[in-house]
């Protein structure tokens, strides 16, 4: 249901940098002393994670450390996505305030925060961080916090080290590796945040001159709903069968539709497929709902108030849009969901 890669409604992004410096930069020797105050923590592996739930911990020496995860659990190496939680700040964060002030200082909300270790010798395998750059609205950035001569970065064919405390974008959705040519381990903090005006003010002028806006997919705040009007968007809907593929492409197909409803579940609206409460709802304005833990990159909009009600349900790709609308049946309040 999206662009191919470097494709967007006829935008090319390859013309683009594959990196570029942004207007922020921080103390490197604070953000390593406070690093190093945590010898006593477990880095623990890394840990992928997609639609079908965690995958396996990779072999290699990458190590991860999370200050914000879903659920805020130490435990989650991963950086989470669409489904029941959302991203919270970790204990650990309580013991590193200059981080904390790091991270308060993002112009945009945060999804995950995590430092990030890679062993002496260590490398990654050449892969793409799949719908993570400005056209699916999810940007992965890099501040590196230890780091030398031999840490390196190449993407989409160009090597980059960067020196410690400058604030660094990527396009992640190009092919990349991680290596680390040192003999002490390299850490970085990688924050998954999504575009907004202000943070793009920190793109360099040149990059941006550069840059089809339209194919931006910049986040909308949330819009609170009353408890009336969740009650009143409660309703029996099926799903188009790849619409859970928030991370990678099933094969599914869209016309194919899986048994779903909209609920309320703990005083939000969640939902349901097969019955099993899937994603939470958060409302963007004009009962339109991202999938909770993840960016417009798919949403769903319940026109419940018309004569034959539907649910619309959206996937973009920059300024490209497939929508695929299914007929509704709503519950009205009081009634238990079939």
């Amino acid at each position: 249901m999206s662009a191919p890669l470097g494709t967007v409604a006829g935008a090319t992004w390859r013309h683009l940098p594959p990196a570029a410096p942004l207007g922020l930069a921080f103390d490197p020797a604070r953000l390593a002393a406070e690093v190093h105050d945590l010898a006593d923590l477990t880095w623990r592996p890394n840990r992928p994670v997609h639609q079908n739930g965690l995958g396996e911990e990779d072999t290699f020496d990458w190590k991860i450390i999370p200050l914000r995860s879903p659920a805020g659990s130490v435990l989650r190496t991963d950086p989470g996505g669409a489904g029941l939680e959302d991203h919270l700040d970790t204990p650990v964060l309580d013991r590193c305030p200059y981080l904390a002030e790091v991270l308060a200082g993002f112009p945009a909300p945060l999804h995950s925060a995590r430092l990030m270790a890679l062993g002496p010798g260590s490398e990654t395998h050449e892969h793409r961080d799949g719908h993570t750059n400005f056209p699916w609205g999810f940007l992965r950035l890099h501040i590196p916090v230890v780091t030398q001569s031999g840490a390196e970065l190449v993407v989409d064919g160009t090597t980059y080290h960067w020196e410690a405390g400058q604030l660094w974008y990527a396009d992640f959705d190009r092919p990349h590796i991680a290596r680390n040519r040192g003999a002490e381990r390299r850490i970085h903090l990688v924050v998954d945040t999504v575009p907004t005006p202000a943070l793009m003010s920190l793109f360099p002028a040149g990059f941006l001159a550069e840059l089809p806006w339209s194919d931006v997919l910049m986040t909308r705040e949330p819009v609170p709903l009353q408890p009336f009007e969740q009650q009143a968007l409660r309703c029996e809907v099926g799903v188009p069968a790849d619409f859970p593929d928030w991370s990678d492409d099933s094969g599914a197909d869209p016309e194919d539709s899986l048994p779903g409803s909209v609920d309320v579940r703990d005083g939000r609206l969640v939902l349901c497929i097969a019955g099993e409460p899937r994603f939470g709802l958060v409302h963007i304005g004009n009962a339109e709902f991202r999938l909770q833990g993840w960016t417009e990159e798919r949403t769903i909009v319940l026109d419940l108030a018309r004569a034959e009600p539907v649910a619309r349900f959206r996937v973009r790709c920059g300024r490209s849009l497939d929508e695929y609308v299914r007929p509704a049946k709503p519950v009205p309040h009081g009634v238990p969901m079939p």
